[in-house]
């Protein structure tokens, strides 16, 4: 079929923005950190069960002491540290312009990649970066009294945003460490039948992480009771349970198959568009204002995901 790398693509984009939204509707019923415990464990069984399916096995079989390192630091990385970022900005500021923070990832993942594995920094990915920049500043900053620059969200969210696109990023590059590892550890033979399968066995690692940093610090902070009363939050489980499918799960794999059937460029730049995605489901469900300004901010930011790929 034609086209059906762009397909999935879009396809995507439209999962993450249900993640997005469906995120924020558990976050704020039953708080961030129970919220992600739930979300850790669920994407982990699911994963398990889908490697169970197409490979036999419930667990990364190939993956030595090295490739349990850097996933467990990706999944601390990006499932913790990045998450417990983004599920506070949708507290502060919303899955509109939490996803739009989102932007900076690749922005993240290219300093990241240049300090760990060497990547050349081009002048075309600075560019990118001022735009996708650029967007996000049309956004969030505004005129204040005597003409001076002051922020239309509130701080705190701001910075969750930030910290949401920088776990991501570094926490992508952190995963490819690993997964180029973990493949170079299945045998030669069976390469070709485990290939396709093998982020989903690496991303089951990285739950893991995720999981156990949550779970500590959830005891820490003395919230085990919230845990325990969590599951008579229907709601709140119902859309956890929805933003997994879509997130972790889904949208994770179909992310994958996207690159399959077309350039990683188009496939990723299609993916991004999902601060754009949300904007009317956003003003539809939640009532978010929508303006000219917003939506120019999103779509400047999107471009200048586009550019790093596409240039």
């Amino acid at each position: 079929m034609q086209f059906i790398g762009e397909i999935i693509s879009i396809g995507v984009a439209f999962s993450w923005t249900i993640t997005a939204m469906a995120s924020e509707v558990a976050t704020k019923r039953m708080g961030v950190f129970v919220s992600n415990v739930w979300r850790m464990l669920l994407a982990f069984l699911c994963s398990a069960f889908f490697m169970y399916f197409f490979t036999g096995t419930w667990f990364p079989v190939y993956a030595d002491g090295g490739t349990w390192l850097w996933l467990l630091f990706s999944g601390v990385v990006g499932y913790f540290f990045g998450d417990w970022c983004l599920f506070n900005s949708y507290i502060w500021i919303g899955s509109r312009y939490g996803q739009l923070f989102m932007t900076i990832a690749p922005m993240a993942a290219a300093f990241a990649a240049w300090f760990t594995l060497g990547q050349q920094l081009s002048w075309q990915s600075l560019v990118a970066m001022m735009v996708t920049l650029l967007g996000i500043a049309i956004t969030v900053l505004g005129r204040g009294e005597g003409k001076k620059v002051k922020l239309n969200l509130p701080w705190q969210g701001v910075l969750f945003g930030l910290g949401a696109g920088l776990g991501q990023g570094i926490g992508l590059v952190l995963s490819k460490i690993g997964l180029d590892r973990y493949t170079a550890g299945v045998p030669h033979e069976l390469l070709p039948q485990l290939e396709n399968y093998l982020p989903f066995s690496a991303n089951m690692i990285r739950c893991i992480a995720g999981f156990i940093c949550f779970f500590i610090w959830l005891l820490v902070r003395g919230e085990y009771s919230q845990l325990k009363k969590s599951h008579r939050e229907h709601k709140g489980m119902g859309m956890l349970l929805l933003a997994v499918l879509f997130g972790p799960f889904l949208g994770v794999g179909f992310s994958l198959m996207a690159v399959q059937h077309t350039a990683a460029g188009i496939a990723s730049t299609l993916m991004a568009t999902t601060p754009i995605i949300i904007l009317l489901p956003s003003w539809y469900f939640f009532h978010q204002k929508l303006t000219l300004k917003v939506v120019a901010g999103a779509v400047i930011s999107v471009l200048g995901v586009s550019l790093f790929f596409l240039l």
